[in-house]
């Protein structure tokens, strides 16, 4: 679903997370910001100490409450985790979001075409660009506020090797997540789990339990900077694309990885996917994440949220 392109765009907030890329957020934004400043649009920055401060700043600057002026489009400089929090800010307002990637996976940039290493370039699509309305995934957990994301859910293994990579400083870039998940399959990888899915064909539910390493919910199609874990997804489909990858050895983990991380299609007998308007799944202990940020532990309920988020694409 598309919509024309944003052609009065005078006022814009630009959110940034310098540290993300180890430093490339900063570079990025300040880039962004000056072509902006060329382009003659006027630049609101937030750069908060955190990503709770980011939203509470970004929530006040999208509803008018800074100078009085709303932003004709805000601007998330930094990676798939600044999306993140930009969410709930962002989510259902019809205020476009535009990304000048600046972290580690740049998935959603990578999803829509969005140049990943010239911020200048990124920037023009602000000006330049049309907008396109895409669907958002929503996590429901016991005791947790619902937490939007915009790109894939990891529960499991791939869970695992995301928080993990996340504590890693080297190595740089996506490889860091291969990196991880060796280390993680010293750990031991399939877990019991009970999944629940909407019956297609009537009201009731699909209910099975089974070994799987992981159980992955794709709004788009890859995580980890270009891991093609929901090849089928389509962003503005209103439903999600889950992937169930059953019990494998590690010997067989191996094989799979390098083929994950250079985004190949995986196909393999103990691969199956579903698509489906909601699901819930429940593992004991099993961690889950989003957009590359902690999502708590299983069991969640995952829903799509049709035409949440309107994106900046070229």
């Amino acid at each position: 679903m598309t919509e024309p392109s944003v052609r009065e765009v005078r006022a814009v907030t630009v959110v940034t997370n310098p540290s993300s890329g180890h430093g490339k957020g900063d570079d990025a934004a300040a880039a962004a910001i000056a072509r902006l400043s060329e382009r003659g649009v006027a630049v609101t920055e937030i750069r908060a100490p955190s990503a709770a401060e980011s939203l509470r700043q970004l929530q006040r600057s999208v509803a008018g409450a800074v100078g009085g002026l709303k932003p004709n489009a805000v601007v998330c400089v930094g990676g798939d985790g600044m999306v993140s929090t930009a969410l709930g800010a962002l989510a259902r307002t019809g205020v476009p979001l535009a990304l000048i990637p600046g972290g580690t996976g740049n998935d959603l940039a990578r999803e829509f075409g969005i140049p990943a290493d010239d911020p200048a370039a990124a920037a023009d699509v602000v000006l330049d660009g049309r907008i396109h309305v895409i669907d958002l995934g929503e996590i429901e957990a016991p005791d947790t506020a619902p937490m939007l994301f915009a790109t894939v859910a990891c529960t499991g293994f791939s869970a695992r090797v995301t928080l993990r990579a996340n504590r890693m400083r080297w190595p740089r870039g996506p490889l860091r997540y291969t990196f991880a998940a060796v280390a993680e399959l010293a750990r031991g990888s399939a877990v019991p789990y009970r999944i629940e899915l909407p019956d297609q064909t009537d009201s009731r539910q699909t209910v099975f339990e089974t070994e799987a390493v992981m159980v992955e919910v794709g709004n788009t199609t890859t995580y980890g900077g270009g891991m093609l874990i929901c090849p089928d997804a389509v962003a503005d489909d209103g439903l999600l694309d889950v992937t169930v990858v059953g019990a494998v050895s590690r010997r067989e983990m191996l094989r799979l990885l390098p083929a994950l991380s250079s985004g190949k299609r995986i196909d393999h007998p103990a691969v199956s996917q579903h698509r489906v308007e909601w699901l819930r799944l429940s593992s004991p202990g099993a961690p889950a994440t989003a957009d590359g940020e902690p999502a708590g532990v299983l069991p969640i309920t995952v829903r799509a949220v049709p035409g949440a988020l309107s994106l900046l694409v070229p």
